[in-house]
């Protein structure tokens, strides 16, 4: 592979000119910036990517990694990932994959990768109440974003893209009542979770500004699972609350409804109406198609990108609006 000593010589220019016309091409007269492009294409150049990043100091090799899902596949996660390498490859970086323990024990993995000039920064996700990451990278002065927020923080330690997802479930609350509801529940996770702590405020503030009862329709389930979903909608059913509509957290959950309002010949959609969350491919091809709230993952995976490969001071807290998209689950009673 040709060297930049040999491309500058090849130009008949200094090796500081093929450096700006790499780095800083405005600084090159018009024809003196295609000689040595010129120069690079023929001698198929390619710069070295450690040495141009600790010059720099720009981010051009991503880390990011992969949540570890026991015994399920995440479809929005998997969608997450795809639009983030593209994000990433339409500014001419790439996303490198990797796994590491929860928590703190994982910071030896995410220092590894730096110290050895493997990644330039990371994008974070599935981010937890006090999640140690934040902190440690914004103290070792090693560029990230996350997308997420960390929850219970009152400040948070670095930039994040987000979902609005106590928003979403209000949404969903406004449409079930539009379709005449008035007992809706919400299918939600422990409160340890932050972000199911945001969706059920949601909830609640939806229901408190319509005048609806909130009173026991909340049921926490253990895991996101169809079955789980299932038997925390067989106890709402049992429980004499009459309900008319379900605000699931998640898709998984509220697949887990539907299957449980079937299992008692009650028609999803009509005796009881559903929304899920996160509009995965499962939502429309089950029947009736459920109605959720899709994340707009390309528009996530642009700002995470965006944040953290721009200039440093560049506004870095960004959440976005869900879309609520309509199916049968939630015809009008």
């Amino acid at each position: 592979m040709a060297t930049l000593k040999q491309v500058a010589a090849h130009a008949d220019v200094s090796v500081q000119t093929v450096s700006n016309a790499l780095n800083a091409p405005h600084r090159l007269r018009a024809d003196t910036l295609e000689r040595v492009n010129r120069s690079i294409e023929l001698l198929n150049y390619r710069p070295n990517r450690n040495a141009r990043s600790l010059r720099t100091s720009a981010v051009e090799l991503i880390g990011y990694c992969v949540p570890s899902w026991p015994n399920q596949t995440h479809l929005v996660m998997d969608q997450f990932l795809h639009a983030l390498c593209a994000a990433a490859e339409r500014t001419g970086r790439h996303i490198l994959l990797f796994t590491a323990p929860a928590g703190v024990d994982g910071m030896p993995t995410y220092e590894d990768l730096h110290a050895r000039r493997m990644v330039d920064g990371f994008v974070l996700s599935q981010t937890e109440t006090h999640d140690p990451r934040h902190g440690w990278l914004k103290d070792q002065g090693i560029p990230f974003v996350s997308f997420g927020r960390v929850w219970k923080e009152t400040t948070q330690p670095g930039p994040w893209v987000d979902v609005d997802g106590a928003g979403g479930s209000a949404m969903a609350v406004r449409h079930l009542y539009e379709t005449g509801r008035r007992r809706i529940a919400f299918l939600g996770w422990p409160k340890s979770s932050g972000l199911a702590e945001d969706r059920v405020a949601g909830w609640r503030d939806a229901c408190k500004v319509l005048g609806l009862p909130t009173a026991g329709l909340v049921v926490r389930c253990r895991e996101d699972s169809i079955d789980d979903g299932a038997r925390a909608t067989a106890q709402l059913l049992d429980g004499g609350r009459d309900i008319d509509g379900i605000v699931a957290l998640s898709d998984i959950l509220a697949l887990g409804a539907l299957r449980e309002l079937g299992r008692r010949g009650l028609t999803p959609g009509h005796a009881v109406g559903v929304t899920g969350f996160d509009d995965s491919p499962l939502a429309e091809v089950v029947s009736p198609g459920l109605t959720s709230l899709r994340q707009p993952m390309d528009q996530i995976a642009e700002e995470l990108i965006t944040i953290l490969t721009g200039p440093a001071g560049e506004p870095a807290e960004r959440l976005l609006q869900p879309e609520l998209v309509i199916r049968g689950s939630s015809a009008p009673g």
